[in-house]
């Protein structure tokens, strides 16, 4: 199989792009830069907001093309709106080269479409496309419409993936995003002090090899058009609060977090926990990694590249 993955510099794009090439398949990445953790995945680089639509810089046929490129930080949206157009936009310049080649898609959505919710679950069917919470989930949003309008028009095979707060291998890259676990664990070993915005928030965390499984199954079905036409949830199907978070940080560590509790920032979603039934029957998706487990294995990750010292 050959896979083009949009956004191939990221953290889920390296951990799957790294994943099918281990078991035989050929990976093309397209990224607006170069990749920081492996030389191994072949890059193009482009912005994909500056191509002509339909027009990638890659050459031959795919089976799949993953389509995770995206501006991802929601507060930093919030203070750069112009950020989650160029989100649509690259979407859009992608889809077009879908339609042009028929090739299926597979978009990579997120939990903030759900918006700021407080049922203790959602499911794919719940997602409130009426009051964007941020400018990201609105990009998001954006997205699955344009998807989900050019699988009706021009019949294009798609699924869509709502990820929710991946974290794990390959995911501390300061430069490009500040994520909130690897941010956490690096500040507490080095004893400095944290902030969390939001005391009361429920997130669903989703280890990485989890998610890479899920994508992996994914991919395989929409390529046999074994599943088409789906949006799934993709995420641990259990809710964590930030404190709980902290505290595993902290026993993990052997640490005592400095914690300030702030206000959620505007845009935030607050409470989040995914209803995983339908990746579990169209995929056969079961995640193994609990936040318990994952928590120590990201701490030994980020030990193992030299950001903290155990």
């Amino acid at each position: 199989m050959r896979v083009l993955i949009t956004g191939s510099s990221g953290q889920i794009g390296t951990n799957v792009g790294l994943a099918l090439q281990k078991r035989g398949d050929a990976v093309q990445g397209i990224d607006n830069r170069a990749n920081t953790w492996t030389r191994d995945i072949p890059t193009v680089i482009a912005d994909l907001c500056q191509v002509t639509p339909g027009a990638l810089p890659v050459d031959g046929a795919f089976d799949v093309v993953l389509h995770l490129a995206a501006h991802a930080k929601v507060f930093e949206l919030v203070e750069q709106p112009e950020r989650a157009l160029q989100n649509a936009i690259m979407t859009f310049n992608v889809l077009e080269y879908c339609r042009r080649h028929g090739t299926p898609i597979i978009f990579g959505s997120s939990r903030e479409v759900y918006g700021d919710i407080t049922r203790h679950i959602t499911d794919e069917s719940q997602a409130d496309f009426v009051v964007a919470e941020s400018p990201y989930s609105a990009s998001k949003i954006a997205g699955e419409a344009f998807i989900y309008s050019y699988a009706e028009c021009y019949e294009l095979p798609y699924l869509v993936f709502r990820f929710s707060n991946v974290y794990g291998r390959y995911d501390c890259d300061e430069q490009r995003m500040e994520r909130v676990i690897p941010l956490f664990i690096k500040r507490i070993a080095d004893e400095r002090p944290i902030t969390v915005y939001g005391r009361e928030k429920v997130l669903d965390f989703t280890y990485v090899d989890d998610c890479v499984a899920g994508v992996l199954r994914g991919i395989d079905a929409l390529a046999q058009r074994r599943v088409n036409h789906e949006t799934i949830n993709l995420a641990e199907g259990q809710g964590a609060t930030l404190v709980d978070l902290v505290n595993l940080i902290s026993l993990a560590l052997r640490k005592k977090a400095r914690v300030t509790y702030e206000p959620a920032r505007p845009g935030e979603v607050t409470r989040y926990v995914a209803d995983i039934t339908k990746a579990r029957q169209l995929l056969g998706y079961e995640p193994t990694t609990p936040l318990t487990a994952g928590v120590p294995l990201a701490i030994e990750w980020q030990a193992s590249i030299g950001v903290i010292k155990l």
